[in-house]
């Protein structure tokens, strides 16, 4: 696998790959070989767009060396736990996604519950999951002007990701629906919805 170490700490690489389908590619691969016994003092695997992080490693620098040569296959649909979230496509720039997209706002539901999407990584606020899935063609620009405060539940667009706020911030995506779904609950264990590798299908809420 073509990536390269950017740190090494004590017990911690962290590894950057080409782009964000080699980084969740690299993710699962060592998710599956943590499950299989090879890594068992590993504690953390952390995706981000690009890079892996992985924390409690024995031997750092043995890895590091190691992981460049790794055949890591594409992440394959149906592989991953998969979580239906549903939605109500009532979000107030449905009409403007749409247009970029040549369709009719009634045909915008249609095509996100058609996307399977699977959670990339998680951050920007504890909750918050990148999903990718949409093809090239469904990319949209984030707003010009960021609005001061998406309401929770949101489900927006930007660039090649979806994402669902789990609670009210700042944000510049274009928002096309919302959902009840408790994305962030810290009595529970885990505490986040959606996690890294996990597949999402939106359905509708009013259907």
């Amino acid at each position: 696998m073509k990536c390269r170490v950017l740190a090494m700490g004590r017990g911690a690489v962290l590894v950057e790959t080409e782009d964000g389908e080699r980084a969740q590619a690299l993710h699962a691969e060592l998710l599956r070989r943590r499950a299989a016994g090879e890594f068992p003092e590993v504690r953390e695997i952390v995706p981000a767009a690009r890079t892996v992080l992985v924390g409690g490693l024995a031997d750092p620098r043995a890895f590091a060396a190691a992981v460049s040569g790794w055949d890591v296959p594409p992440v394959e649909a149906g592989h991953g736990e998969l979580r239906e979230v549903p939605v109500r496509f009532d979000g107030p720039d449905v009409a403007e996604v749409a247009e970029l997209w040549a369709v009719t706002p009634a045909e915008l539901p249609g095509i996100v519950t058609a996307t399977p999407f699977r959670v990339a990584f998680c951050g920007f606020s504890p909750g918050f999951a990148y999903l990718t899935g949409l093809p090239a063609e469904r990319h949209v620009p984030r707003r010009p002007t960021p609005r001061t405060a998406v309401p929770p539940g949101s489900l927006a667009l930007a660039g090649p990701y979806a994402g669902l706020y789990p609670r009210s911030s700042p944000g510049g995506w274009q928002l096309i629906g919302t959902t009840d779904a408790p994305l962030w609950d810290p009595a529970r264990d885990p505490a986040a919805l959606l996690s890294p590798g996990t597949e999402v299908r939106f359905v509708r809420a009013d259907a």
